[in-house]
């Protein structure tokens, strides 16, 4: 028998639905005449790309028909064509504007949890911060002081830090003395460290007070290497010794004086040694999601004609401000600060451990990093997303029905009148209106990049946050620079069109069975061509050899990634060849498209699928969210106190048989084949973090390393 709460739930809903379509009835005309619904339904479907043949061979090649912005033509005209020269504008533009905010760390306390546990987390207080000639100035002197140690142009210098105004204001440095910088990953593990430094043949490496430590044990690995640069804590003292006499340890603050001192006396006082064009401006290591990084070399020209793309695809403003805790060197990051500089929009960091009020590392009745900024853009990876995603989800559901049933009426409401060309300001001023104040209550669009985005979670982010959610797709040897999503596009899935600096070609891949002549749309491998296109993997002509080349004075790169071409031009990323597997009785599984679906599911923090061609379904390893199979474990009678007893419970064989009709009941809702549904899965208690060694930086799983590492448990699923 239902209870009266569940019939007065659902009569208070049905009363709203009357009022809502009172209310609609009332002020359609009204909305139709201010928002225009039928203009902004031709531009969810307008042309965004054309094809420039017709596919009588093995590939198509698309273009994009939009047209360059005024700012892009000036800087043509110009001739900015090195990211020197784009530092230089921006500074002359912007002179007294606030550049990059850092926020002032007040203290560290120890802070009783509920639990009992002692966590250590920081009061802080408010943004400090560097207008453009403060930036540049000091860009400027740490140049100057590098050259004062001894380092000269075209000399590498390694970057290894996290990401903080420092970073950004180092790399511009060494760009205005044309020495190349080489990015590495502040995650990475001594082996890939050594790698990259070894392989540059660095003599100086910038890095942090958090990271000094590790240079203990890799200095004796990394004979060139003289020079390490400390960029300082807030508070804690910075400890020199214990380096070796071989190696001379500065503090970035040193540094700085250095030049400073430098520029007064007149020694490099002068003109910068300043780069060209097709000079290498940054050595960018890949994640090494596939085996050991590469290092992609770019030159300051690639940089400049894919960042100049992204200015014609909408308008920036001048109150415009954005939120940066991505690392700057993963090449989205570098791009998007490098974009907004140009265009004068405060840059102010944060960190995944600060970022909103409810962070790890924020002191209780501290703000978060996003409520005292309050961005108007972030750029961030689908990861963050689909967390953002499940955490707001989680509330919903833990709340009381009727405000279930209300937010998901909501929901309903929107989509409707979203596909029909409308907004819902009301419901965004009010529903949706604590749900925007996760990031600070301003934000005007996300960029999203760096992995492919579920659909789902793209759509439901864009209706809650109620702004465009732009999903782009770019790598590290394109400048980051391929397709991305305009303020006009309503699509879920696709990564927009292309962008001016380059031209897609889709070439059939035979043995996957995608083709260019394929209904309703054509697919094939996606090559991209153009001046964004990096100029090879540093000491490594084999790889470039393979991966790039030359085609009618255009310099082209394979990516490995499907695709397909929908009418309207915009391209969706739909499989990579080297996740595709081809099962016992014949039918191919794509790993990185079942990953993506099945990762949304509440029940997933992670998750890699495996798939044995000799065997007849794939398996998963599953890292679960904790809350959640607490939750799921405890209506079938099973106790769990912390995510370590997952692994040794006595009744874990249940829980896995649990989560896996769970998991199979949500891959039918997300239209998956039988054929790509897992049969069987093993629940982990490890969290998969980039010091593990199973995920890169960007958190793009490892998969090589992780088949390895559970090896044992993959057998054993299968017998």
């Amino acid at each position: 028998m239902r209870s009266s709460w569940s019939w007065a739930s659902e009569a208070f809903v049905l009363l709203i639905r009357c009022i809502i379509s009172s209310y609609t009835f009332i002020t359609l005309p009204l909305y139709y005449v201010i928002q225009k619904p039928w203009k902004v339904k031709e531009n969810y479907t307008k042309l965004r790309a054309k094809p420039l043949n017709q596919g009588e061979d093995d590939f198509i090649v698309y273009k994009s028909v939009t047209t360059i912005s005024d700012v892009h033509a000036k800087f043509i005209q110009d001739k900015v064509d090195t990211m020197e020269k784009v530092f230089c504008s921006a500074v002359s533009q912007h002179r007294n504007k606030p550049a990059l905010g850092t926020r002032v760390i007040l203290s560290e306390e120890d802070e009783l949890q509920h639990d009992g546990k002692i966590f250590k987390k920081f009061l802080l207080g408010g943004f400090q911060w560097r207008t453009y000639i403060q930036m540049n100035t000091e860009a400027e002197n740490f140049g100057r002081g590098l050259r004062e140690l001894g380092l000269k142009p075209f000399e590498n210098v390694v970057i290894f830090a996290e990401t903080r105004a420092e970073w950004l204001i180092a790399a511009i440095g060494c760009m205005k003395q044309n020495m190349p910088i080489v990015t590495l990953y502040a995650s990475l593990g001594d082996d890939a460290l050594i790698h990259g430094i070894n392989e540059t043949d660095v003599s100086c490496i910038v890095t942090s007070q958090q990271l000094l430590e590790k240079f203990k044990n890799i200095l004796p690995s990394t004979a060139n290497v003289n020079l390490l640069i400390v960029m300082e804590d807030a508070l804690k003292p910075l400890e020199l010794d214990g380096y070796g006499t071989a190696v001379r340890v500065r503090s970035y603050q040193e540094v700085i004086r250095r030049g400073d001192e430098a520029s007064k006396t007149g020694l490099f006082s002068g003109a910068f040694h300043l780069p060209k064009p097709g000079d290498t401006a940054i050595i960018m290591y890949t994640s090494g999601s596939t085996g050991a990084p590469k290092g992609v070399i770019m030159s300051h020209q690639n940089i400049v004609n894919a960042m100049l793309s992204y200015t014609d695809v909408g308008p920036l403003y001048k109150n415009d401000v954005y939120m940066a805790f991505l690392p700057l060197a993963h090449v989205l990051e570098f791009i998007s600060e490098s974009l907004w500089m140009l265009f004068g929009i405060p840059i102010g960091y944060s960190t995944p451990l600060t970022m909103t009020d409810e962070s790890s590392k924020i002191q209780r009745g501290c703000q978060g990093d996003a409520s005292v900024l309050r961005p108007t853009i972030i750029a961030c990876v689908p990861l963050v997303l689909d967390r953002i995603q499940k955490k707001i989800k989680e509330k919903i559901e833990g709340g009381p029905t009727f405000k279930k049933a209300i937010f998901n009426l909501a929901m309903e409401y929107k989509d409707e009148w979203i596909y029909h060309g409308y907004n819902t300001p009301i419901l965004n001023a009010t529903l949706f209106k604590p749900i925007r104040a996760f990031l600070g209550g301003r934000i005007r669009f996300v960029l999203s990049g760096g992995a492919p985005l579920a659909p789902e979670t793209h759509k439901f982010m864009k209706m809650t946050l109620c702004c465009p959610v732009l999903q782009g797709y770019g790598l590290t040897e394109t400048c980051a620079a391929t397709t991305l999503m305009d303020f006009d596009d309503n699509s879920w899935g696709t990564t927009g069109g292309p962008l001016t600096c380059c031209d897609i070609k889709l070439v059939s891949w035979v043995e996957g069975d995608y083709r260019i002549k394929d209904w309703p749309n054509p697919r094939g491998e996606i090559h991209i061509g153009g001046s964004n296109v990096a100029v090879g993997y540093f000491k490594q002509p084999e790889k470039t050899l393979k991966a790039f080349y030359e085609e009618n004075g255009r310099r082209w790169f394979r990516t490995g990634d499907i695709g397909e071409f929908t009418q309207e031009g915009f391209l969706k990323v739909i499989d990579r060849q080297k996740d595709l597997v081809k099962l016992q009785h014949g039918e191919y599984v794509s790993l990185g498209k079942v990953e993506t679906e099945l990762k949304i599911n509440s029940l997933v923090d992670n998750i890699c699928i495996n798939a044995d061609p000799t065997k007849m379904f794939p398996v998963a390893l599953l890292v679960p969210n904790f809350d959640q199979l607490k939750n799921l474990a405890e209506k079938s009678g099973i106790e769990l106190e912390t995510i370590e007893d997952v692994s040794n419970h006595p009744r874990r064989q249940q829980m896995e048989q649990l989560v896996l009709k769970e998991l199979q009941k949500h891959a039918v809702k997300c239209r998956l084949q039988k054929f790509e549904v897992p049969q069987a899965l093993t629940l982990l208690s490890d969290i998969w973090t980039p010091d593990t060694g199973l995920v890169t930086a960007a958190f793009k799983l490892k998969r090589k390393n992780i088949q390895d590492h559970y090896q044992f448990l993959i057998n054993r699923m299968y017998f």
